[in-house]
């Protein structure tokens, strides 16, 4: 090496930063309010679903304002002004309390714990049904007393004058539920820690949803992407069809401009009319994400789930007999096909991962020392975390009345499967919502009718299935993954995330959960959101009722597709290692009916076509230019969200509806 060169210092990465106490303090005025402003959406108003996303509109809403706040304050002196690194840690509060105040954990859970005693009647005798295997500390109310109790009946009802919300009789099912939700959270944050390295280091993942919030506080030359006039463009675009939108509801000579098309209303004759529900949403938010992914991946999102609805219409058209999967209402025939899907690519995942997963768990019995110093936590606190949130899962479930082998089944498919799976398709897929087609129970039916586990361990299942497995929206590992990237991007030190994470995750769940009590008692449940309230803490209940009640002869259909799936996923991602041009990606087949292709399908084509528009004409050179602008859609889509949430809270003014149901 010559002199001049020696000369030269070489350069280094910058050093990664700690978590501040500013941060933390602002963080926590956010967390209060994004669980205020998604209860009060999403329960209370119900036409905007503004915190069960994967990259949750509030927290990428809230983060614009902000951002536009430090703005201002550095104007005035520049200490005032946040660095990225402390946005970014505000970013992932608010991204783990809006995941938790909604779908993810306590929009399911607080109404499922009174739903057996109100919805009890002389006709479904779920009195007779359930109630001998629930505890008592399992519920507020009196497993052994009568249906629709006080507790109850005011939770849905209302508070008459003089009455006060039964505090005392919630404590213990919180404390025990409360347990539960941790073990399963601190788990979701044990195996992100695990796969981090893997997942972005050795396959060097995208993860489209982290791509946004890092984008908006990242500055090149001191130039800050809000000066980009393109992503104004992109703003102004969408806010102000959502603008227009919400004077329609003041104004209704001003004409809507439509975002949501369901198709159903137009194939009404045979065999099209076996369609289950087939619509076009148009997301500005979601054509901005997907236009992120690679094409061969967005041409295999959509083109997996028409697939799934041409294939529904040849069924149909030969009379074969088409059976809904339960508590999800898609084909079985195409429900199993995912299953199937899901347990090949896990498998694969598993296979791919191995080198690495050696080495956590040689690192974990202590037989090698592993460089883990810059990971979320060491791997000996994450692998024996792991399995011990797993066991203690299991117990817990076990003093519920629930058999050891039905918990590891049903959490085991759940933490290693179901969520492994959801989280890679925001990893690698940019999917902006979660959701499965199947439940750990549907694997077993392949083997045993359901009646066979017996109603203690059914009742359980009731319980579990509608509070983890049902609904996938909002589901925390990915949300821990994407913080995990977004750390990376802006030099956040990985162990002051955890602590981040700690504090997001308690703050919310007792911000949330003590929203989610007071406001039914206060304005009664009968009047707030009816899938929360009505139909998603009843639909666990109906399933194992009518299995209590008969017994269920097995469908052929199930190992049969379930076999069909297993086969063709294998020859996708054989076909997929193998030859380069090969353009079907395992997870379109593996998300085909989920309900994010049915409500994204359209928007993820949208996105394939603009993309290769302009790679066509424009290149490489004018699809970076473009970028910007499809930032912009989607912050002025979710910006947009939070703007009427706030109106409505304070002036109880009516909203437009927002195209992510």
């Amino acid at each position: 090496m010559s002199d001049s060169q020696d000369q030269v210092p070489q350069q280094q990465s910058p050093a990664r930063e700690g978590i501040t106490f500013r941060a933390i303090f602002i963080g926590l005025i956010l967390v209060a309010i994004v669980c205020i402003i998604v209860t009060w959406a999403e329960l209370v108003n119900g036409k905007i679903q503004i915190g069960f996303l994967q990259m949750p509109p509030v927290a990428i809403g809230m983060l614009f304002f902000l951002l536009i706040v430090s703005k201002g304050m550095q104007a005035l002196r520049q200490k005032l002004g946040l660095s990225a690194a402390e946005l970014m840690m505000i970013y992932c509060m608010m991204l783990v309390s809006a995941m938790i105040s909604s779908r993810g954990i306590m929009e399911k859970v607080i109404p499922l714990l009174l739903t057996p005693n109100y919805f009890a009647n002389s006709t479904n005798r779920w009195a007779d049904l359930f109630y001998p295997y629930i505890k008592k500390w399992m519920a507020p109310f009196d497993p052994q007393g009568p249906n629709q109790q006080l507790i109850s009946v005011r939770f849905w009802e209302r508070l008459r004058a003089g009455e006060h919300i039964p505090w005392g009789a919630w404590a213990l099912p919180l404390a025990c539920w409360g347990l539960l939700v941790l073990l399963v959270i601190f788990a979701f944050l044990c195996l992100a820690a695990i796969l981090r390295r893997q997942w972005v280091d050795n396959e060097k993942l995208s993860f489209p949803l982290s791509q946004a919030p890092f984008e908006l506080v990242r500055e090149e030359a001191g130039q800050s992407i809000l000066k980009n006039k393109l992503l104004w463009a992109g703003t102004g675009l969408a806010a102000g069809v959502f603008a227009f939108n919400g004077l329609h509801n003041f104004y209704p000579n001003i004409p809507i401009i439509r975002l949501s098309i369901a198709l159903n209303d137009y194939l009404v004759n045979p065999p099209y009319n076996s369609l289950t529900y087939f619509p076009i949403y148009i997301s500005f938010a979601a054509i901005g994400f997907f236009f992120l992914l690679p094409s061969d991946l967005l041409f295999s999102l959509w083109f997996f789930h028409l697939l799934a609805r041409v294939q529904t219409v040849i069924a149909a058209s030969y009379n074969m007999q088409i059976e809904t999967m339960p508590m999800y209402g898609e084909p079985l025939f195409i429900s199993y096909q995912t299953a199937g899907a899901y347990v090949v690519i896990s498998a694969y995942l598993f296979y791919v991962s191995l080198p690495h997963l050696k080495q956590v768990a040689r690192a974990a019995v202590g037989l090698e020392k592993a460089d883990d110093s810059e990971e979320l936590m060491p791997y000996r606190v994450a692998f024996w975390g792991l399995v011990f949130c797993l066991g203690g899962i299991v117990f817990w479930c076990y003093m519920a009345g629930m058999s050891p082998w039905v918990a590891l089944l049903e959490f085991g498919v759940f933490i290693f499967i179901t969520a492994l799976i959801m989280a890679r398709s925001t990893a690698e897929g940019g999917l902006l919502m979660t959701e499965t087609s199947f439940r750990p129970v549907d694997l077993y039916r392949l083997f045993a009718p359901v009646h066979s586990l017996g109603p203690a361990n059914m009742t359980l299942l009731a319980f579990m299935d509608t509070a983890f497995l049902r609904d996938q929206r909002g589901l925390l590992l990915t949300g821990f993954l994407d913080g995990l990237k977004i750390s990376d991007r802006a030099n956040v030190k990985r162990r002051s995330l955890l602590m981040v994470f700690v504090i997001g995750i308690l703050s919310a769940l007792l911000f949330a959960g003590f929203l989610q009590i007071w406001l039914p008692y206060t304005r009664g449940g009968n009047t707030m959101y009816s899938w929360i309230y009505f139909y998603s803490n009843q639909m666990g209940l109906w399933e194992y009722q009518g299995h209590m009640q008969s017994s269920a002869i097995r469908s052929w259909q199930g190992p049969v597709f379930f076999s069909v799936g297993l086969v063709v996923t294998a020859l996708l991602s054989y076909m997929r290692a193998m030859f380069y041009w090969w353009p079907l990606h395992p997870l379109g087949y593996a998300l085909c009916v989920s309900w994010s292709m049915t409500v994204f399908w359209f928007s993820c084509f949208m996105a394939w076509m603009l993309k290769g528009l302009i790679l066509r004409y424009g290149g490489m050179r004018l699809y970076m230019k473009s970028r910007p602008w499809f930032l912009g859609m989607i912050l002025g889509e979710f910006g947009m969200a939070v703007i009427w949430t706030l109106l409505n809270i304070f002036t109880n003014c009516p909203t437009p509806d927002f195209p992510w149901p």
